[in-house]
C-alpha cells in the first residue's frame, strides 16, 4: 500500500490529478489508514497507468471512463476500443486533408504575393486581392494543438 504522494511521485502525477481521476471516478475511491490517508494498491497503480497510456494515444476521459466501465462489469472492451481507434484515424485523416488544402492555400498566396506586393490596397494587397478556393471550412479549422493564440 503507498499514499498518494507516493503514487503521484511514482507514475509523474500530480496528487490532485489523481483525486480528479477518482471525483470524476476514474479510479475508484481508495482505502484509508487509520488517521485517513488515502491508500492505493497496486490494481490502483496500474489502472493508473492504463489510463496514462491511454490519454497518451489521445482518447478522452469520457472514452477512457466508457473501456474502464465495461472492464468493471465483466466485459472485454478491446472491441470498443477498436471502434474508438477508427474513430480517431478518421479524424486524424480528416485533420491531414484540410492541413494539405490550408497549406495549398498559403502557398498559393504566397505565389500571388509578388504581384501584389507594391499596389496600393486598405490594408495589404497580398491577402484582400487573393482569392480562397476553397470554403468548406474556415481557417480556424487547425486543430488546437496547432493554433497560435494571437491577442490583438
Amino acid at each position: 500500500m503507498m499514499q498518494i504522494g507516493e503514487l503521484a511521485a511514482e507514475l509523474g502525477l500530480n496528487p490532485k490529478t489523481i483525486r480528479y481521476y477518482e471525483e470524476i471516478g476514474l479510479l475508484p475511491s481508495p482505502q484509508r489508514s487509520a488517521s485517513s490517508y488515502r491508500l492505493y494498491d497496486n490494481a490502483d497503480r496500474e489502472r493508473l497507468r492504463f489510463i496514462l497510456k491511454a490519454r497518451a494515444v489521445g482518447l478522452t476521459l469520457t472514452e477512457i471512463g466508457e473501456i474502464l466501465s465495461l472492464r468493471d462489469r465483466g466485459q472485454q472492451p478491446c472491441e470498443h476500443v477498436v471502434g474508438l481507434l477508427d474513430k480517431k484515424v478518421a479524424a486524424v485523416d480528416e485533420q491531414v486533408r484540410a492541413l494539405k488544402e490550408f497549406r495549398k492555400e498559403l502557398a498559393d498566396l504566397r505565389e500571388e504575393a509578388a504581384d501584389h506586393m507594391q499596389e496600393e490596397a486598405c490594408i495589404c494587397g497580398i491577402i484582400e486581392r487573393h482569392e480562397i478556393t476553397f470554403h468548406e471550412k474556415p481557417i480556424h479549422r487547425l486543430p488546437a494543438a496547432h493554433r497560435q493564440r494571437r491577442s490583438f
